[in-house]
């Protein structure tokens, strides 16, 4: 390393893990000389975009040479509708992952400490640590968060709790009373951040939103996308609700045109797109009973789920599965990132897509 690098960069920085994201299917192509790839490694809508959101992309081609709204206005107010919260409480980001990192760049110093469960998504981790603070992991407790250790954990360092719900890898979810529970217990001066990226997967009515917190004007933050059921992922774009003096404090941080212009008309778009979230659903569903009952058969444990994915046992070395996977033709996310060596996570795909994966999984494993 450089002496200038090593004596002048942020110590912070060499803390960082790196990202792993899903391969992409070109590369996949090209490393390995295949032509037929399907990519079931990022949880992407296996249908596609949201046709009205499109639609929306393609009559706006020919205002790329103005910049966007950088109030997001139109979408604020849409998303106000919706959710009968004022504008002033709904904050717009390039992805939810830069939502996460505003408000740890508003809140968050080196003596402060943040607290999320073990395994879950990586970019609490990195978002703290580039700002200096310590992170508390908890590790999961039957494959979700371990609500009591996290109570347990908090401190008078304690900044920041991050809940991904449902969860990102396992697909689990903390139920209401548990919620409830939960935040009878956290003190009014931390800020509990609720990811719900997957919550409009879920079916089981035990569940609950974080939104009912906000609404009390409780110092909270619940973040969605738009890159999972409406499809729009290669857009970059997230929201999130909380208190009008949180979103007002995080604003003071954001970039100026942070959101592209395609990309709020296309979420704006999508909103109204019911009958694409309905298809969705109905797919997910489908897909789901399909792999449950496949993995049973094929004496496979994994994690029942309330998202558009599946994290499942391969009784195996995960890096091992993944490349033979790949050879088939078939992206995967290897679970040996997030903790968990012998775990693949598979995206729910289209029926073709669900069969061909249980074909070349049972292939691969000898079964």
């Amino acid at each position: 390393m450089p002496d200038f690098i090593k004596s002048k960069a942020r110590r912070e920085i060499f803390t960082l893990k790196p990202y792993i994201p899903g391969k992409p299917i070109e590369e996949v192509k090209r490393e390995l000389g295949l032509t037929d790839v399907i990519k079931l490694a990022s949880n992407e809508n296996p249908l596609g975009s949201s046709p009205k959101a499109m639609a929306a992309v393609k009559a706006s081609i020919s205002d790329l040479h103005l910049y966007p709204d950088a109030n997001c206005h139109d979408l604020k107010k849409k998303l106000a509708s919706v959710y009968g919260m004022p504008e002033k409480s709904i904050l717009i980001g390039n992805g939810s992952d830069e939502l996460f990192r505003l408000l740890a760049e508003t809140f968050l110093e080196s003596r402060d400490q943040v607290i999320f469960a073990q395994p879950t998504f990586s970019e609490y981790e990195f978002v703290s640590r580039i700002m200096g603070a310590e992170c508390i992991q908890i590790p999961l407790k039957d494959y979700t968060h371990d609500l009591s250790a996290i109570i347990n954990a908090i401190s008078i360092k304690t900044k920041i709790i991050f809940i991904c719900n449902p969860n990102n890898p396992t697909g689990t979810i903390v139920n209401s009373r548990q919620i409830n529970e939960f935040m009878e217990q956290v003190p009014d001066d931390i800020l509990v951040v609720f990811d719900e990226a997957y919550q409009e997967y879920v079916e089981s009515p035990q569940y609950a939103s974080g939104l009912q917190f906000v609404r009390e004007g409780r110092n909270v933050l619940v973040s969605r996308t738009f890159s999972k059921i409406y499809g729009l992922a290669a857009l970059r774009i997230g929201y999130a609700l909380t208190t009008p003096a949180i979103a007002q404090a995080v604003e003071r941080v954001a970039e100026p045109f942070n959101v592209n212009m395609l990309a709020q008309v296309a979420a704006l778009a999508a909103l109204d797109d019911t009958e694409f979230i309905d298809k969705s659903l109905q797919n997910n569903r489908l897909g789901k009973e399909y792999l449950y009952k496949e993995l049973t058969r094929l004496e496979i444990e994994y994690i029942p789920t309330e998202t558009n994915f599946i994290f499942l046992d391969t009784g195996h070395n995960c890096q091992g599965v993944f490349k033979n996977l790949l050879q088939q033709g078939i992206i995967v996310r290897a679970g040996d990132s997030f903790g968990c060596p012998n775990y693949i996570r598979v995206t729910i795909g289209i029926p073709e897509q669900n069969r061909r994966f249980i074909r070349s999984l049972q292939k691969v494993l000898g079964l």
